[in-house]
């Protein structure tokens, strides 16, 4: 029977309100906590720092249980992230301080004898209670800081003893029965371990077979393949089509040719294991049983590719003009096959613990397993050095062949230096090698094993890809910032940067890039021995914070800085300055010397500015700056006396401007034109178009003849003498006449030709005429007596000295 009323509904239970109005007010004041926390940059950085030591607390306490680098790894890892947190909320409640000591200063101490208003009086209270809440919390995150530091110190310290007692730790020789026996006992278990694990392995393949995607294995097989073979062949083909055809420079050409067989000698195979993988996993062949060794298997034949693809790389065994390293093509092919041996023993290294892993191993076999890697390896290392060894042998054979045939011809010093170079290291590898076979015989295979693979096999992979990598990063730097690439003539024609700036810059930028490159190479060999890469960078960021020198902190990014910011001045001084010269001054009515000191003066000013701007941002203030002259002060008195005098001369001149570019002026015995006047010295170029550098103390403390200054006239002074038998008013109409014919002589002045004495028989003249400037003068005068002595001998007048007579007198007798 159906029930159709309302009672017959069920009955809702009424919802429970006090419960809900708590949850919202609760909400809301979470809320309000939260606004209000994100309004106070002091609070945020309080609950950062307590988060933050609560973590490292926790660390603190997790750090005798961990074991191994992974943990260990963790763990720093956690420390390295209360540093940062302790350094960003450093920064951010230094700058509060800032703001609270700004508004303490403005509201100003208490004055003895005034009362001041309670709201100030409050005001200066909440002031000082902010001030040492901040403070307070400002130490505690250095001590956090520190406190992380060290713990940091502590767990890099735990991790490098127990690689300590894991060098000290002692199996049974090879040599000896009881290594052979403890495998003979081991080996039914670990057999047996590993036949339950092949049939769970082969129970996953049957499950993943009838599911019917065997295919997708199979697609991924057959792309597998085409990646490691076929694709990765055209990929390096194109590359070096690429390189012949279309890629700038010789050096850059080589270098970029062998980055890119490293990257597709390593890309292509990892792709292809991927690839294998992901077919076996997606037809469902894989199970949760292979996982672990299959994740493996790529890593390993990842880094297994990549040692031989960087060998490949380096030695160019077909290629000898490519080759990076200077080394011969007998060698390179020699050397070519150890290098994929060591690659394929990089991959067995890795892949081999994690079998052991999924197996089981005991212990017994472990070591033996160890022990034979250490022993393959040192095969390995030996035929390298006896390979190296036979063909030194073979080098120095041909050269004293040679040296035989020519005896001219000696060997260089840089040929002689590289071979005691190789020489050295080969005598240090075969003593590392000879203290591996000692330790593996005498049964401390750990430490033979970390001989054999990290004091050789790691150092050679580092020193390697360093190497390419260094000679990658200087031929692409110094190629692209050259002043004959594209990139140089950019640089020269949009900003105006010299053609020799840009190769310096090139290689500046070359030696940053490498340096920072060596620190990481240097990192990358130290983390075998115990140190984090981690701890490690923490450690040059420690370095990188500062050097506090007083009251300024010195950092390498705030030289960085202050070097960008005084280029960024000095090429907008630069800009100015054309603009200042090529649009402003051409629209003043200031001569050319006028001109020049003014841009003089404000260059060095722009100059000056540029510096103080860097100086500025290198956090050195204006006081420091003043401080600091003033100290240097008395070191400029005595030591560069001379430079100042004439840095403060130069001043004078371009204030005063008693000399100027274009006068004519006389020092001395010298006399020329004035071309060019700086804060030290002027260039004045002489008659014979030589220059001559006067420091510019000599024109203020010396007398210097300034021909041109004021616009003064040039003066054409003629002396001659005629006989007393002639005229003396023809003569000097004849020299007038001379005087007014020449263009270049001033009607005003008017010229003049006067009697200046007789003597000896003739009339003496002294006639005068005037030039527009005293360059015209020279000039004039040779063209005026070119034309009286022409007249002259139209009129046949005698012009010439007064004639001297000499008359020979007879000796005085001897007795007088």
């Amino acid at each position: 029977m159906s029930c159709l009323s309302l009672s017959c509904l069920p009955r809702r239970r009424p919802l429970p309100l006090f419960p809900l109005l708590v949850a919202v007010l609760l909400s809301l004041l979470a809320a309000g906590a939260a606004t209000a926390q994100a309004d106070d940059p002091v609070g945020a950085a309080v609950t950062k720092l307590a988060e933050a030591s609560a973590d490292v607390r926790a660390v603190e306490a997790a750090a005798d249980d961990a074991h191994g680098r992974e943990e260990r790894g963790e763990l720093i890892d956690r420390l390295a992230a209360a540093r940062t947190v302790a350094a960003d909320t450093g920064a951010t409640l230094q700058a509060q301080m800032a703001l609270v000591d700004a508004k303490i200063a403005e509201v100003g101490p208490t004055t003895a004898g005034i009362v001041d208003a309670p709201d100030i009086v409050a005001q200066r209270k909440l002031l000082a209670q902010r001030r040492a809440t901040i403070d307070s919390a400002i130490k505690r995150g250095n001590l956090l800081s520190v406190e992380a530091q060290q713990m940091t110190d502590s767990i890099n310290a735990a991790q490098a003893a127990e690689l300590g007692r894991s060098w000290a730790t002692r199996n049974a020789s090879p040599l000896t029965p009881a290594f052979w026996a403890g495998i003979a006992t081991a080996l039914p278990h670990d057999m047996e371990q590993a036949t339950r694990y092949a049939g769970r392995v082969m129970r996953d393949i049957v499950a993943g077979a009838r599911g019917g995607h065997v295919w997708l294995a199979v697609l991924g097989l057959v792309v597998a393949i085409a990646l490691a073979w076929p694709a990765r062949i055209a990929l390096r083909d194109a590359g070096r089509r690429y390189a012949i055809g279309s890629a700038p420079g010789h050096r850059v050409r080589r270098s970029s040719y062998a980055m890119w067989r490293v990257a597709t000698g390593t890309l292509l195979p990892t792709l292809a294991a991927v690839m294998l993988v992901q077919g076996l996993r997606w037809s469902g062949l894989a199970g949760a049983t292979a996982e672990p060794v299959l994740s493996t298997f790529v890593f390993a034949v990842g880094m297994g590719n990549f040692v031989g693809a960087l060998a490949a790389a380096l030695l160019m065994r077909s290629q000898g003009s490519w080759r990076l390293l200077p080394i011969g093509d007998r060698v390179a092919v020699a050397l070519l096959p150890w290098a994929w041996v060591l690659a394929i023993l990089t991959a067995l290294d890795m892949l081999l613990p994690a079998v052991n892993a999924v197996l089981h191993i005991g212990g017994a076999l472990d070591a033996a397993a160890n022990a034979g890697l250490a022993t393959i390896r040192l095969v390995v290392i030996g035929g390298v050095l006896l390979t190296l060894g036979r063909l030194r042998a073979h080098a120095d054979e041909a050269a004293d062949a040679a040296a035989a045939q020519n005896p001219a011809v000696e060997a260089s010093a840089g040929a002689a230096a590289g071979r005691a170079w190789v020489g050295g290291v080969t005598l240090v590898a075969w003593l590392v090698t000879l203290a591996s076979t000692a330790a593996l015989l005498v049964g401390y295979t750990n430490f033979s094993l970390f001989l054999t693979r990290i004091a050789i096999e790691w150092l050679a992979i580092v020193a390697a890809t360093f190497y390419l990598l260094l000679v990658f990063i200087d031929d692409v730097v110094t190629t692209v910032f050259a002043s004959a690439s594209r990139t140089g003539q950019l640089l020269a024609r949009g900003i105006g940067i010299r053609a020799s700036a840009i190769d310096q810059f090139g290689v500046l930028l070359s030696g940053a890039l490498r340096l920072g490159l060596a620190i990481v190479a240097v990192v990358m060999l130290l983390t075998p021995f115990g140190s984090d890469v981690g701890s490690t960078f923490d450690r040059f960021a420690t370095v990188a914070n500062g050097i506090t020198v007083g009251d300024v902190s010195i950092s390498p990014w705030a030289i960085i800085r202050a070097v960008i910011v005084l280029c960024v001045g000095l090429t907008l001084a630069r800009l100015f300055m054309r603009w200042l010269n090529e649009r402003y001054l051409p629209t003043t009515e200031l001569d050319l010397s006028a001109r020049n000191s003014f841009a003089m003066v404000a260059r060095y000013l722009a100059i000056i500015l540029a510096v103080l701007w860097g100086l500025t941002s290198l956090g050195i203030g204006m006081e420091r700056i003043a401080l600091l002259l003033s100290a240097l002060s008395v070191g400029i008195g005595f030591g560069l006396q001379a430079i100042t005098q004439n840095f403060v001369s130069g001043l004078i001149l371009l204030a005063e401007r008693p000399v100027k570019i274009g006068d004519l002026v006389r020092i001395g015995a010298d006399e020329g034109d004035v071309k060019r006047i700086s804060v030290r010295s002027t260039e004045i170029e002489l008659a014979d178009h030589s220059t001559l550098i006067v420091p510019n103390s000599e024109l203020i403390t010396k007398p210097v003849l300034n021909k041109t200054l004021n616009n003064p006239l040039g003066r054409v002074q003629i002396q001659f003498s005629v006989p007393l038998n002639i005229d003396p008013s023809r003569v000097q109409a004849i020299v007038l006449d001379a005087f007014a014919v020449d263009p270049t002589v001033l009607d005003d002045p008017a010229p003049k030709a006067f009697v200046d004495s007789i003597a000896d028989g003739r009339i003496l003249f002294n006639c005068f005429a005037h030039t527009a400037g005293p360059r015209a003068a020279y000039g004039a005068r040779s063209a005026v007596l070119l034309a009286v002595l022409q007249r002259f001998a139209q009129e046949e007048i005698d012009v010439g000295t007064v004639p001297q007579q000499l008359q020979l007198l007879p000796s005085a007798p001897p007795n007088g």
